[in-house]
């Protein structure tokens, strides 16, 4: 517990700014205890309306918690959600935003993640992000290259840009903790991309293991990878085209991680990478309801906005 106090500590006062007449839960699963302790810890120090709700983990990225769970994230002034599965994506988190909290998710945490993307300075953080919105914030068409043989463009339509700073003290706000990270649900897509970083199951790709997805007309048509593909094509037996929705671009600007490790929760937030997510976004200002959101990070991009291209922060 000792090793993820700092952690906790820049977490609960920092990042969410608890005060002591306000309530806080903590949402964690049997999984990541030590984290939903460390905490509940700093939480109960500060005010006297703090509990932790501990559930079984879930069993995919984006599923709803029980309804106890989610009953106690609307009632509380302050969430923090460290939990195997994400619940970024979910209506609960949703409800409990739009109920007044202010929500940080910790999908798929680590202790290691925990307490390396903790240690950041998210004042830093939150100028990186308003440098990148600034250049991308007016902007109708984004297209991204990279190396590896990503080229795709990205309608944005009406949808708005969305900052991720890890800062997170107004009534309603949510973010991912760690965080760093300027995001956007595109309303189309069209193109391919190549994820040559972190992506689900697979963590941490080798150097010759590339994952290629194709776009049309913001629906994914077709995933290189047979795992990945038959996660979507489960989640499509619900929800049919929605599992194959083009549902986030996102540009990292955490310049304190300067590897990937293989946690898309940090990896997606290192300054300098982009991010695309495959399934929901009715969170993040899309309008699609999936029961997964699958993140896959590109390095070495390119970001143009309007045919100019952007500065991206460096690690």
């Amino acid at each position: 517990m000792s090793e993820l106090r700092d952690a906790a500590e820049t977490a609960v006062r920092q990042c969410l700014a608890l005060e002591a007449s306000e309530s806080c839960a903590v949402v964690t699963d049997d999984e990541r205890e030590q984290i939903g302790e460390s905490l509940y810890a700093v939480a109960s120090e500060i005010t006297d309306d703090a509990v932790i709700v501990r559930y079984p983990p879930g069993e995919t990225h984006g599923g709803e918690p029980p309804e106890p769970v989610a009953a106690a994230m609307a009632g509380a002034d302050v969430v923090l959600a460290p939990t195997t599965k994400s619940l970024s994506h979910t209506r609960a988190r949703t409800e409990a935003n739009e109920a007044g909290a202010r929500v940080a998710t910790l999908p798929g945490i680590t202790e290691e993640v925990f307490t390396t993307g903790l240690d950041a300075d998210y004042e830093s953080i939150a100028t990186h992000c308003e440098n990148v919105h600034e250049q991308v914030a007016d902007a109708d068409e984004i297209r991204v290259t990279t190396p590896a043989g990503t080229d795709i463009t990205f309608g944005i339509g009406d949808r708005e840009w969305l900052s991720d700073t890890g800062i997170v003290h107004e009534t309603g706000q949510m973010s991912n903790l760690p965080a760093g990270e300027v995001f956007v649900s595109p309303e189309t897509a069209d193109g391919t991309f190549v994820v040559d970083g972190t992506m689900r199951p697979h963590g941490l790709l080798e150097d010759d293991h590339e994952l290629t997805f194709e776009v049309e007309d913001g629906f994914v048509t077709t995933i290189s990878d047979d795992e990945i593909r038959e996660t979507v094509e489960s989640a499509a037996e619900d929800v049919g085209d929605a599992a194959y929705n083009l549902a986030e671009l996102g540009i990292g600007t955490n310049v304190a991680v300067t590897d990937l490790v293989g946690s898309v929760l940090l990896d997606e937030k290192a300054g300098g990478t982009v991010h695309i997510a495959i399934g929901d976004n009715a969170g993040i200002g899309g309008e699609t309801e999936a029961p997964i959101h699958l993140d896959g990070i590109l390095r070495a991009p390119t970001v143009y906005a309007d045919g100019d291209e952007i500065t991206l922060p460096e690690a």
